[in-house]
């Protein structure tokens, strides 16, 4: 396993097409956190984007022909020393000329001979994208081991929008980083599954200004759909209040606020789902009442005292209404446990209690604190699924890492639990 903490060589190559501009701010990003990067445009890259642009952002020279550098066997020691091959855009031609083995360039050439993850972000128009011969090409190149990641929808060339745009360079960075830190994260292993994620913090209005809320950001929830999606399932992804985030590739996303919002639109999605994994931090407790207008200090309104009421536990009431029949009995429930610890018990301690009570399948348990995965994008802790009856739990330690990272941990460990097919 690679410490993705440490500098690592990292070629980006970049394909021909409009999306080719991308790559400035990608390039960026890897040299901003200390990478070592050289930049292998294809001949027509250098259309959209020039090679001074490339030089400068990199600090290396950039080269598109196997001709210079020959006295280093540049097209060789390239690829061989590299620990990641990044090409963004990938256009449906260059991934047709992986496909095919082809060694007619620089960038091609260097793929043949890297034995480090190689990830592509294809950018196309959608009719290219979902043309057969594309598919064909992108299962052959998964099929060796390259990772091909969902392109975003959105905007393309022109009036045309749908399936085909190439995510945001800092998303492409992480996922690539993840792919390196974490060996075969985005394989196929969750096609043809339906998985429903809950992510962010519920806000409970206290007048139409004020709220009660958590500290959560929604990273943890996200990156469990961003993993899901590129694995292949099709993803519900329910978000209350987060940071901005980019919306994970092909994943359909349903914006609540409140916890009562967030258990409508669970129930209404769980019946049709595989699995349901509950990372959003709802909020235990409500206002017992909403004020019409802001509270005011020294006004009629007392803020000495604020009556609240309890929240549904949605978590539990995925458990009971599977065991009524009311969900089906093969659909697979995951939870969280944000766990600070007391005096008496660790955060283990309380997650292991709070398997028990709530009955999931699976269990992720996070030791939280000021400054401590909450807002953060590290996260640890551990996996925890039911034991026999006297309550010996099964414990996976889940080390710190990035949010993509764990969230692959709790998704292998929600795989195992599926029945054979």
């Amino acid at each position: 396993m690679n410490d993705v903490s440490e500098s690592l060589k990292i070629l980006v190559g970049v394909g021909g097409g409009i999306a080719a501009y991308k790559a400035c701010a990608l390039i960026r990003s890897f040299t901003k956190a200390g990478h070592d990067v050289h930049v292998i445009p294809t001949p027509s890259a250098l259309q959209f984007v020039g090679t001074a642009t490339f030089e400068a952002l990199s600090g290396n020279p950039v080269s598109t022909t196997v001709f210079d550098a020959v006295d280093e066997v540049q097209h060789v020691r390239l690829g061989q020393e590299a620990d990641l091959v990044v090409i963004a855009p990938a256009t449906a031609d260059l991934m047709a000329r992986l496909a095919q083995g082809r060694a007619d360039d620089l960038l091609t050439a260097s793929c043949l001979v890297a034995t480090c993850p190689v990830v592509l972000a294809p950018a196309m128009h959608t009719e290219m994208w979902q043309n057969p011969a594309t598919r064909a090409n992108v299962e052959t190149l998964r099929g060796r081991g390259t990772v091909v990641l969902e392109p975003a929808s959105g905007r393309l060339t022109g009036p045309d929008s749908g399936p085909g745009r190439l995510p945001e360079p800092e998303h492409i960075a992480s996922l690539a980083l993840a792919a390196v830190d974490r060996f075969g994260i985005f394989r196929r292993s969750l096609a043809g599954r339906r998985i429903l994620v809950t992510a962010g913090g519920t806000h409970e209005q206290l007048d139409p200004v004020r709220f009660l809320g958590n500290a959560s950001s929604g990273r943890q929830g996200y990156a469990l759909a961003d993993i899901a999606t590129q694995r292949g399932a099709q993803v519900e992804l329910v978000a209350a209040h987060t940071v901005e985030l980019p919306t994970p590739s092909g994943a359909t996303v349903t914006r609540v606020s409140t916890a009562l919002e967030l258990q409508e639109a669970v129930a209404a999605l769980a019946p049709s789902v595989d699995a349901v994994v509950m990372a959003a931090a709802v909020a235990d407790v409500r206002p017992a009442s909403k004020a019409a207008a802001k509270m005011k200090k020294g006004g009629s309104d007392d803020l000495s005292t604020l009556a609240l009421t309890e929240n549904p536990d949605i978590l539990r009431g995925l458990v009971e209404a599977r065991r009524t029949g009311d969900l089906p009995e093969d659909l697979l429930i995951a939870g969280f446990a944000a766990e600070t610890g007391d005096a008496d018990h660790t955060p283990l301690d309380l997650a292991r209690a709070k398997l028990r009570r709530k009955g999931c399948d699976l269990l992720m348990c996070n030791q939280v604190g000021e400054g401590v995965v909450f807002g953060q994008p590290d996260s640890a802790g551990w996996l925890l699924v039911p034991g026999d009856q006297a309550g010996h739990e099964e414990v996976r330690e889940v080390p710190a890492s990035s949010k993509l990272v764990v969230a692959s941990h709790i998704l292998d460990a929600l795989e195992e639990l599926f029945p054979a097919s």
